[in-house]
């Protein structure tokens, strides 16, 4: 495969995946990124599909106008919703994020798993049919309303956050799970708050690093690795951007945009 050095876009509904872009800048620090957060319409996950599909569409164009290889749909509604979408529509190759649900049964040693997720991700076709597969797994789903907007706010380690995370855990532990999916980009920021409310046995899973070996797999078969030497990422939100530089350390440059 020949070099390309134009960049990778990654997309999400606000600041939550840049989880999924740290993973994927660790993995291949190389590699120019540019990243997209669409906070102004956050949270996706009471959206209805139609409007998932159409502001997913405007974030594709948006990063595509960026001259991007390859598009990473850095967010579990988006993704479950309307990649079937953009995969028909667009002429670049995508990588989504689902919930971790394969390798939290593999782990899982009572076959009762829990998963945190947004009513959209919950309610999609997508996930529906992944979770068909594991019928001999109780799989305890938990919509965890009010988190993303908190974590949008910077209030992840506000009192009203404990308080949601107790009211959405506690009966999962009640219930004996022994594996916790996190099924939003936002929600891996909540990982110290979670620690400090489950069992040290219930292990915690997301999908940021099979997201980025996903890019790896995509980046060597179809597209090219980049050899540029500017490989600085940028990142553009449509909301004040102060959130966004506090969860990146203030390391990288954050330019307020309106898509």
């Amino acid at each position: 495969m020949n070099n390309n050095n134009q960049p990778i876009g990654i997309f999400d509904s606000g600041i939550g995946g840049t989880s999924i872009w740290k993973a994927i800048h660790q993995l291949l620090p190389n590699e120019k990124t540019i990243y997209l957060a669409d906070s102004k319409n956050a949270p996706y996950g009471q959206k209805s599909k139609e409007e998932i599909v159409a502001l997913s569409m405007k974030n594709t164009e948006f990063l595509l106008e960026m001259n991007c290889k390859l598009i990473v749909v850095a967010c579990n509604t988006a993704t479950t919703n309307a990649i079937q979408e953009l995969r028909g529509k667009y002429n670049v190759p995508f990588i989504g994020i689902e919930p971790a649900i394969k390798p939290a049964v593999t782990h899982s040693k009572t076959q009762i798993i829990g998963i945190l997720a947004t009513q959209g991700t919950l309610n999609s076709a997508l996930f529906n049919k992944t979770t068909e597969k594991y019928q001999d797994t109780k799989i305890i789903e938990q919509v965890g309303h009010g988190l993303v907007h908190l974590i949008e706010n910077g209030e992840i380690n506000s009192a009203e956050m404990t308080h949601l995370l107790h009211s959405y855990l506690n009966p999962m532990i009640e219930a004996n799970i022994d594996c916790l999916v996190l099924g939003c980009s936002h929600y891996p920021y909540l990982i110290p708050q979670i620690k400090k409310i489950l069992p040290d046995h219930i292990q915690i899973i997301d999908s940021g690093e099979a997201v980025a070996k996903q890019t790896q797999n995509i980046l060597r078969d179809k597209v090219g690795f980049s050899s540029a030497q500017d490989n600085q990422p940028i990142f553009y939100i449509n909301t004040n951007p102060k959130v966004l530089r506090e969860i990146l350390g203030n390391r990288f440059t954050v330019e307020e945009k309106k898509f």
